[in-house]
């Protein structure tokens, strides 16, 4: 039985991670988080701990940014987005049980405060912002650091948060073999 409180969009999530693992969850609702269950999450991030486990698309890191904004010291687990889709439909329900699993072993934790180890000059080097290829090259790199896709800015804000080091940043790029941005 996993301690946390696994915080899901809805019940087909529910499901999916049950298929996988033995865990509590709470289910958001969607996108428009009432207060209540934001309480709910506070109260099970003191009692147990919480991640925060949602679908890898606008609406679900919409869900993520406002839980953790609310609930600081969430952990986080991320799913690409083909791991997640099926038939057109992206969501964790979609995810098999070994990469939910795989999901739940590669935890991000917040840390409230970080300091980035990285530069923007860093991003721009490695052509993750202000470059013609920028979104992908997010997209693969932040799969590859397990902290998902996002834009620039939050790419640089979770790098921050997830304390992602100078070497492990070198290593998911070189690891892609993606051209610097220099050499396009």
């Amino acid at each position: 039985m996993i301690k946390e409180v696994i915080v899901v969009e809805g019940k087909d999530d529910t499901t999916a991670i049950r298929r996988a693992v033995e865990a509590d969850t709470i289910e958001t609702g969607g996108s428009a988080i009432g207060q209540a269950v934001l309480k709910r999450i506070a109260l099970a991030q003191q009692r147990r701990g919480v991640i925060i486990f949602t679908d890898p698309d606008h609406a679900g890191e919409r869900i993520r940014k406002i839980v953790a904004a609310k609930v600081p010291g969430c952990k986080h687990a991320f799913i690409t987005q083909e791991q997640a889709a099926y038939k057109g439909d992206i969501g964790v329900e979609n995810a098999s049980p070994e990469t939910i699993r795989q999901a739940l072993a590669s935890l991000r934790t917040e840390y409230d405060g970080a300091v980035s180890m990285l530069t923007m000059e860093d991003l721009i080097a490695a052509g993750l912002i202000v470059h013609p290829e920028a979104a992908s090259r997010r997209l693969q790199v932040g799969n590859a650091l397990g902290i998902g896709y996002c834009n620039g800015k939050q790419f640089f804000k979770r790098c921050a948060m997830f304390q992602i080091t100078r070497e492990e940043f070198e290593a998911a790029i070189e690891g892609l073999d993606l051209p610097t941005a220099t050499e396009l």
